[in-house]
C-alpha cells in the first residue's frame, strides 16, 4: 500500500507538469488553431529564468573578513553576494535561498513578452496555412531557441535548488493520520503539485468568470460571429498566447529543483505533452488536464521495478500505448469536440 500511494504521488507530480504544458498547448490551439511545437521551448525558457535569477543573485564582490584569517594570520578574502551587502547577511541569504520562487516575478513578464514576440513575429503568418506547415515552422523555432540556450548556458544540466525550507521530506502517512503507512515524500514535489493545481484553477476561473474569458470562449466556439459583433478577437487571442506562454514558463520555473534545467528539457516534455493533448481531445482544456494527470499516474506505475521486470521498457512506451488504445476507441480523445482537426 505504501508503494502504491507513493506511485500515485509520483504520478500526480509528473501529471502536474504534463497538465500545465498541455493546458498552454490547448489554449493556443483552441484560440488560434495553431499546432505549436515550440511550446516545450517556453517551458525550457521558464526554467532558465530561474537559473538566470539565481546567477544574478549570486554575483559576488570580494571583501575582507577581519574575523577570519588564513594560516599566516592575514585577514581572509571572501566572496560575498551583492544582495548580502545591500540587504544584510540574513535577508540577503534568504533572497538567494528563495531564488526559485522569486523567479516567478521575473518569468511572468519575460514569458508574456516572448509569447507576444513569437505570435506577432512568426506564428500569425501561419494561421491559414496547413497544420503540417505550422508544425514544421514551430518545431524549427523550438530548435533555434534550444540552441540559443545551449550557447549561453552550456550543454550540462544546471542544479537549481529549492529553498532550504522545502529540501527535506514529509511523512505524509503521519501527517494525514495514517499511522500504519510510512509515506516519505519530498516537500518540493508536493509544493509543485499544489502550485500546478492553483495555476490550473486560476486559468479555468479566468476563462469562466471574467468578461474577457467569456469572450475568448465564445471566440473559440465561433470566431466569425464574435468578430461581427465588433470585438477585436484577434487581439484577445494574442493576449491568450501570452497567457499560455506564461503558464508554460511558470511550470518550468517551479520544476527546476525537481529536474536540473538543460537545453533539451523542452523537447523531452513537449512530445509527451502533445500526446496528452491528443488523448485529452484537441481543443479541450478539461481533457488536457484530465489526460495529463491520468497519463502521469500510469507512467509512474509503469516505472515500478515489479512492472518493469515483467514488461521491460514498458515505462518508456506506456503513454503511447494508452494513446493508441484511446484513439482507436475514441478518435476525438477523451473530451474532444466534434469538428476539431476533422476538415
Amino acid at each position: 500500500m505504501d508503494a502504491i500511494l507513493i506511485q500515485i504521488l509520483n504520478g500526480l507530480d509528473k501529471g502536474s507538469a504534463y497538465a500545465l504544458i498541455a493546458l498552454g498547448l490547448t489554449l493556443i490551439f483552441g484560440t488560434l488553431g495553431v499546432v505549436n511545437f515550440a511550446h516545450g521551448a517556453l517551458f525550457m525558457i521558464g526554467a532558465f529564468c530561474a537559473v538566470t535569477l539565481q546567477k544574478i543573485l549570486t554575483i559576488s564582490v570580494t571583501t575582507i573578513d577581519p574575523e577570519r584569517t588564513d594560516f599566516l594570520g592575514n585577514p581572509l578574502k571572501v566572496q560575498t553576494p551583492y544582495v548580502e551587502n545591500w540587504f544584510g547577511p540574513e535577508i540577503g541569504a534568504a533572497i538567494v535561498d528563495w531564488a526559485v520562487p522569486l523567479a516567478i516575478l521575473l518569468a511572468i513578464p519575460v514569458m508574456i513578452l516572448v509569447g507576444f514576440a513569437m505570435e506577432r513575429g512568426l506564428i500569425k503568418h501561419f494561421y491559414k496555412r496547413p497544420h503540417a506547415d505550422q508544425i514544421l515552422v514551430t518545431f524549427g523555432l523550438a530548435i533555434v531557441l534550444q540552441e540559443i540556450i545551449k550557447y549561453f548556458y552550456g550543454a550540462n544540466p544546471i542544479p537549481t535548488p529549492a529553498p532550504s525550507t522545502f529540501r527535506g521530506s514529509l511523512d505524509i502517512g503521519v501527517w494525514l493520520g495514517f499511522d500504519p503507512f510510512t509515506i516519505i515524500y519530498p516537500y518540493w514535489r508536493l509544493v509543485y503539485f499544489f502550485f500546478a493545481g492553483t495555476i490550473i484553477a486560476a486559468v479555468f476561473a479566468f476563462l469562466q468568470f471574467t468578461t474577457f474569458g467569456m469572450v475568448v470562449r465564445a471566440g473559440m466556439a465561433d470566431r466569425e460571429t464574435v468578430g461581427l459583433l465588433g470585438i477585436d478577437i484577434d487581439r484577445r487571442f494574442t493576449l491568450m498566447f501570452g497567457l499560455a506562454a506564461a503558464v508554460a514558463g511558470l511550470a518550468g520555473v517551479m520544476y527546476t529543483p525537481i529536474l536540473s534545467p538543460n537545453y533539451h528539457m523542452g523537447m523531452d516534455f513537449l512530445v509527451l505533452s502533445f500526446v496528452v493533448v491528443v488523448v485529452g481531445g484537441m481543443g479541450s482544456l478539461p481533457g488536457a488536464v484530465l489526460a495529463g494527470f491520468l497519463l502521469g499516474i500510469l507512467q509512474s506505475f509503469a516505472s515500478m521495478n515489479e512492472v518493469k521486470s515483467l514488461l521491460p521498457g514498458i515505462d518508456q512506451i506506456i503513454i503511447y500505448l494508452v494513446a493508441i488504445v484511446i484513439l482507436l476507441t475514441r478518435p476525438r480523445g477523451l473530451m474532444g469536440r466534434r469538428g476539431v482537426m476533422e476538415d
